[in-house]
């Protein structure tokens, strides 16, 4: 067995040796010491503490405050625990240097002080070091016999050994009874060895036991074996009849009675006569919560050490008759003791808490039957004989537990709920159980039972639905004794009632459509003849009339030596998912004839936007000046849109120019398209400029389109002049490349055409110099989903500043290089003046 090292004092990792401490005078002053009592001011390591309190409860609550209470005030008790036990060594190491010195207390503090500083341990352990090389006892003894036989020297353990077994004979030196006595020993010197309880038994002149003392064992456990007559063998009665005790590795296996067999049925024990002078006092028996290989060497000597430490109090010990108030069971609490005992649900036996006032303060846990289920896991140990609000806080919570219990104990009017939710916080982590409660009161006693929700129920529950939404039953069928076995749901899925009997798989083609002879037919054949898994979809015609779609999957059982003796499956009603699937095909055809008109559709409108707007154009012939244009249409056909372009010498002898998009896609936008391009070259030979051009064209958006929308860039150019009068409807502006800079024409007002009846357009005017270039485009040309229009702006700019020298190139490139990603249509017109 490895020992546990969670002590009170945690170890130091030092070089360690068996010399004597070397004691000199003291020094000079000048170590800063703790004013109270003169110990060197450095903290002593206290015990880890386990946090117990309610989970998913505000702090400023009152259940909040009332757990953080309860912590606060165990985490001081304990503090306060460690630090009078470290300081009662330390102090009677101050004294054996007082009288080795011959020096004042204080001295003798700065000398400890020293000490401690050279050694590099804390003045717990060299206080320890100092009691040992003065007593030269037997704790001394098994202290160096332990560090003597450790394999690895330094090592943690090397330490906390010599202070666990002085800081649990200081415990048992100043407990004022023998239940003190035991709680020292267990908390100091055998939790660490991974004990979880410890009894004392005083041994009588007669061969009796009596429990002197115990630790980790419930209250009424111990009032129980309160006393053990001549000749009963139990577990301390081998102890004391062995010379050198009695070690079980497994309780249950040993068959034999003793305290606490039902919380640690499994776990080990080991019984060690307590003697001291050549006369056995009694036998300490110590409690392992699981089954343990036998006991090092080592530590079997510090559990005899602590036998013998036993043995000087029990010297005194003289049995008492009436057991003490603490541990007294009245008769009606034994019998719902053994009452709770006889029950499957976990149930808590609580008797009142009363001040001395006799006003009811809480309720003490006094006994936890063998089916107890702790909400946070733990063991009944802990449980049994703690107050109520110190286990479960969480009890004065939402829940109401705990009022409910004072409500029970003052009326005697039980309570029970079902789903409470019961929580608790063990070492940081929140765990939670859903239980159902019910509160009794008998006498002055209160048995509380809580059924933790079961798991196995809950999925079998969880399983029965899920077939009846699923509309599935199930099915076995011994071939060999032709006995059924159907559920419940079963019997609804055939419309029979289930009173009737169920239906052998032999008479089902009499149960279904005969149109489905021949898929059950096949079914069987494999199922029964082949002994394969099988699966078959039919109708089955139900005693009301009713024909309902099922789809039925079965496989055969077979024995040791192969044979099929039965058979298993499940039916599946499937009609909803068989008209389901009428309708999906009825709904396929009509969407196949739909897509087919759309994809003729698309193909018209290509055509015409084909026709219209062809992608590649050649360019316009005109002196001085020279005009491109380029026409991407979208990739996807079902993405044709409106976007159009026009260059054209009028007959007053200016160039139009212009580019616009239509909203939508499709035929509609293509047609729209065609309409407005055809409008502005009809309306253009009025001799009228840019804005009224598009205010005319708005009216006809507006009124003689069907009501469409669409954004345009109008131009004349005049070749003569070098200048070019513009204007735009909710269009991007043109760019203009000059000198290696390529700048955006400023925004003029425009609205958008169609948008309203009467529009009125901005206009101006733009002077052109020999080598610059114009260029107008559509937003298919830059638009990207991921980044903003300014964005994507900045990027043309960058590429038409740096083009190549021809105008036809420089269009090429701006398409080649464009980084949209709609898919739209794309339309650029080029001008460059010569």
């Amino acid at each position: 067995m490895k020992p546990d090292h969670d002590t009170a004092q945690p170890p130091v990792r030092r070089p360690r040796s068996t010399r004597p401490v070397n004691i000199q005078p003291p020094a000079d002053p000048g170590t800063p010491l703790d004013p109270s009592n003169g110990v060197p001011a450095q903290p002593v390591p206290l015990p880890p503490v386990d946090v117990v309190a309610v989970a998913d409860v505000p702090a400023d609550s009152p259940v909040g405050r009332l757990a953080a209470t309860v912590e606060r005030l165990r985490s001081e008790v304990r503090t306060a625990q460690a630090e009078a036990e470290g300081r009662a060594l330390i102090e009677l190491a101050k004294g054996i240097l007082v009288e080795r010195l011959g020096c004042g207390p204080a001295q003798a503090a700065r000398q400890l002080a020293e000490l401690t500083e050279q050694a590099q341990v804390t003045p717990l352990e060299l206080a320890v070091d100092v009691i040992n090389q003065a007593a030269r006892d037997r704790v001394a003894e098994v202290t160096e016999a332990f560090l003597s036989t450790t394999a690895d020297p330094g090592a943690p353990d090397e330490d906390s050994a010599a202070v666990r077994l002085r800081a649990a004979e200081s415990g048992v030196l100043a407990a004022h009874d023998t239940e003190t006595m035991a709680a020292s020993l267990l908390e100091h010197a055998l939790r660490p060895l991974g004990a979880v309880a410890v009894a004392i038994w005083a041994a009588g002149s007669d061969g009796s036991l009596t429990l002197a003392g115990s630790a980790g064992f419930t209250s009424a456990e111990a009032a129980r074996w309160c006393y053990v007559p001549p000749d009963v063998a139990t577990v301390a009665r081998r102890g004391l009849t062995e010379p050198d005790g009695q070690w079980l590795p497994s309780l249950a296996e040993s068959g034999l009675p003793t305290i606490g067999r039902r919380e640690y049925t499994e776990g080990a024990r080991i019984a060690v006569p307590a003697g001291a002078g050549g006369r056995i006092h009694g036998v300490l028996e110590i409690a392992w919560p699981k089954p343990e290989g036998p006991l090092p060497r080592p530590v079997l000597r510090q559990v005899e050490t602590l036998a013998e430490l036993c043995a000087h109090t029990l010297d005194d010990f003289v049995p008492s008759a009436v057991p003490s108030p603490e541990s007294r069971v009245m008769p009606d609490v034994a019998e719902l003791m053994d009452l709770a005992d006889g029950l499957h649900d976990p149930a808590l036996v609580l008797v009142p808490h009363l001040d001395d006032a006799g006003r009811l303060l809480d309720f003490r846990i006094q006994h936890v039957n063998n089916h107890f289920l702790d909400p946070a896991g733990r063991p009944r140990a802990v449980i049994g004989g703690a107050l109520l609000l110190e286990a479960y806080p969480m009890a004065a919570g939402t829940s109401e537990l705990f009022q409910r219990v004072e409500r029970v104990y003052a009326t005697g009017e039980p309570f029970r709920a079902q789903r409470v939710r019961l929580t608790a916080l063990v070492d940081q982590v929140p765990l939670s159980a859903v239980a159902d409660i019910s509160i009794s009161r008998h006498g002055s006693t209160l048995l509380l039972i809580w059924r933790i929700e079961d798991e196995t129920a809950r999925l079998a529950s969880l399983l029965q639905h899920a077939q009846r939404l699923g509309r599935i039953g199930g099915f076995e069928e011994n071939l060999l004794t032709g006995e059924i076995t159907w559920n419940g749901q079963l019997f609804t899925l055939y419309g029979r009632p289930a009173t009737s009997s169920p239906v052998a798989l032999e008479e089902l083609p009499a149960y279904s459509h005969p149109d489905d002879a021949v898929q059950i037919g096949r079914f069987l054949r494999t199922l029964l003849h082949h002994r394969r898994p099988a699966s078959a979809a039919f109708r089955l015609q139900r005693p009301d009339g009713v024909s309902r779609h099922m789809r039925l999957v079965a496989e055969p059982v077979l024995d040791t030596d192969g044979q099929l003796f039965g058979v298993r499956g499940a039916y599946q009603d499937i009609s909803a998912q068989h008209w389901t699937e009428v309708a999906l095909a009825a709904t396929r055809d009509q969407l196949a004839h739909t897509e087919q008109q759309a994809a003729e559709r698309n193909r018209l409108a290509l055509q015409l936007q084909h026709a219209i707007m062809p992608p590649a154009q050649a360019p316009l012939r005109v002196p001085s000046i020279q005009v491109a244009v380029r026409y991407r249409p979208a990739e996807t056909e079902h993405l044709v849109g409106g976007d159009w372009y026009d260059a054209v010498v009028l007959p007053s002898g200016l160039i139009l120019l212009c580019v616009g998009d239509v909203a939508g896609h499709g035929i509609e936008a293509a047609t729209s398209m065609v309409v407005l391009r055809n409008a502005l070259r009809g309306l253009a030979v009025t001799g009228a400029g840019p804005a009224q051009l598009l205010s005319w064209l708005n009216i006809v958006a507006h009124h003689l389109t069907g009501a469409v929308t669409a954004t345009a860039v109008c131009g004349l150019y005049d070749a003569e002049t070098r200048t070019l009068r513009w204007a735009r409807a909710g269009h991007l502006p043109p760019v203009l490349v000059r000198e290696q800079e390529a700048t955006p024409l400023p925004t003029l007002s425009g609205l958008l055409l169609g948008a309203l009846p009467e529009a009125v357009y901005e206009e101006t005017e733009l002077s052109l110099a020999a080598g610059d270039t114009l260029l107008m485009y559509t937003d298919g040309l830059i638009e990207r989903r991921d980044r903003s229009v300014e964005e994507s702006l900045s990027h043309l700019l960058d590429q038409a500043r740096s083009g190549p020298r021809t105008l036809d190139q420089q269009l090429d490139r701006l398409l080649t290089y464009s980084r949209s990603d709609t898919d739209d249509d794309t339309c650029i017109v080029g001008i460059r003046v010569d």
